[in-house]
């Protein structure tokens, strides 16, 4: 019999001690699916169902040393990056994965779904300098594109606005993700060139810890697996919309997404 090996793709990113989002969510939506997930945790956080109650980042030398052992002999063929902490954690990430070359998709990860600070102010800075111009899709939602650009979205009208200011830091495309938009959520995703505007139907369920960081790294595994960048956006939204729809209650507050729906009964 012979053994092939999956398309790989490694997540840097916080861990999340609850299991709903972070590197948790970044790996079991990679194994969800089909490829295979590998990570450099870049800061390990106190988090359940009700908030984040603290975190840690790790030193720069403990993440440069994940990230040269996983690439220097393992390799991937796309990367995710989430929380990253601080500054100094932005500015090596960037170098190496910019060095690196694969296909990049960044969640520039300022705040919880609760509402707690996961990332140093002085890093958002960091962010817009070194690391969205070495991303291939940054993935922002409303309040990251207002913390990165002072663009203010109010409605859909203003998601090309949002759009434009997002693709002058650097990326090469951006997903603007409207879910806090009233009405039925719509992201939009562009080049500058090209649009694609990706509808879903808004769903009654508050159990959605983790959507941001599991939709990146969907979009990272269908990268990995060879698909176009709108078409990992396009298969990286139904499976996220499926998550979604089955999130389930865990603890005293909010639920994560299922990452596992599509194999559960």
């Amino acid at each position: 019999m012979t053994v092939s090996t999956p398309p790989l793709v490694l997540t840097v990113a916080g861990s999340d001690s609850g299991g709903g989002a972070g590197i948790q969510a970044d790996l079991k939506t990679m194994l969800a699916n089909g490829v295979h997930g590998m990570s450099v945790i870049a800061a390990v956080t106190a988090q359940n169902s009700l908030g984040v109650q603290g975190y840690w980042e790790l030193p720069p030398e403990a993440v440069r040393a994940q990230l040269d052992s996983v690439l220097g002999d393992i390799g991937a063929q796309a990367i995710k990056t989430g929380m990253l902490a601080s500054s100094a954690l932005v500015e090596i990430v960037a170098e190496v994965i910019g060095a690196y070359g694969a296909p990049t998709v960044i969640d520039p990860v300022g705040v919880s779904k609760h509402g707690d600070s996961l990332l140093a102010p002085s890093a958002v800075e960091t962010i817009k300098t070194d690391l969205l111009p070495v991303a291939t899709v940054v993935t922002p939602n409303l309040w990251e594109v207002e913390q990165l650009t002072s663009v203010k979205v109010e409605d859909e009208s203003d998601l090309r606005r949002a759009a434009e200011a997002v693709l002058a830091l650097g990326p090469r495309w951006a997903l603007i993700k409207g879910g806090h938009l009233p009405g039925d959520p719509v992201d939009l995703l562009t080049d500058g060139e090209s649009e694609y505007f990706f509808r879903a139907e808004r769903l009654d369920n508050r159990h959605t810890h983790g959507t941001g960081c599991t939709l990146a790294s969907a979009i990272a595994s269908h990268l990995a697996l060879g698909s176009s960048v709108p078409e990992a956006v396009g298969k990286a939204k139904d499976y996220v919309t499926g998550a979604i729809a089955r999130g389930f209650p865990l603890g005293g507050g909010i639920g994560p997404v299922d990452h596992a729906w599509r194999w559960r009964p």
